[in-house]
């Protein structure tokens, strides 16, 4: 049961969260982990007029070292691409998605994400939006993608590997549908709102 507007609630409790269903993506969920995968992603991402966006990084618990972006996601409804760009680098064409002013790139606190891409390839990012400020308008104001998600699509999403090794030789079927899941989320979120405001 889809909710309209009228009943997204301002901030949410985390005894609300847990008793929602647990869901996370069911697509197509294509790995990108050597240049010799570039072409047949290539094909897909064509197009596509909008993406979620999300980044994974292997976290790090000493004080003041910090480790560069492993992941890259890009999602719609039915495909993930998840680029592991601590081997594969950020190739070209997915640069091109990120400047591009006409492509829509939804994710949740996007400054950080960008300006640690960016150190990875110079870019001019464009055509980025942030659920966080998207949201404002909407009276939300618990704006993590957790609570977001359990408000606007009436569904919990799972962070138990949010702080899993990222740089992992190979990446569990698990890690890979958390990575798939954080930007399909977000791409959902944003149509959903979309769909909202039109009507």
């Amino acid at each position: 049961m889809m909710k309209s507007e009228q009943e997204f609630l301002r901030s949410i409790e985390k005894d609300h969260i847990q008793s929602l269903p647990l869901k996370s993506f069911e697509g197509e969920i294509h790995l990108v982990d050597a240049p010799g995968k570039f072409s047949s992603v290539k094909t897909l991402l064509k197009g596509c007029p909008e993406f979620g966006f999300d980044t994974e990084t292997r976290p790090t618990f000493r004080k003041g070292k910090s480790n560069k972006v492993a992941l890259l996601q890009l999602a719609t409804r039915e495909h993930a691409f998840v680029f592991r760009i601590n081997r594969t680098g950020i190739p070209d064409f997915v640069k091109d998605i990120l400047e591009n002013p006409t492509i829509i790139k939804v994710g949740v606190a996007i400054h950080d994400d960008v300006k640690s891409l960016n150190l990875i390839k110079p870019m001019k990012p464009d055509g980025f939006i942030d659920l966080q400020q998207l949201v404002a308008r909407f009276n939300i104001e618990d704006k993590g993608l957790k609570k977001l998600t359990a408000n606007i699509l009436g569904f919990r999403i799972s962070k138990r590997y949010q702080t899993s090794n990222w740089e992992e030789d190979v990446l569990s079927l698990p890690q890979l549908e958390y990575a798939a899941t954080d930007a399909w989320v977000c791409y959902e979120i944003y149509r959903r709102l979309q769909d909202i405001r039109e009507n």
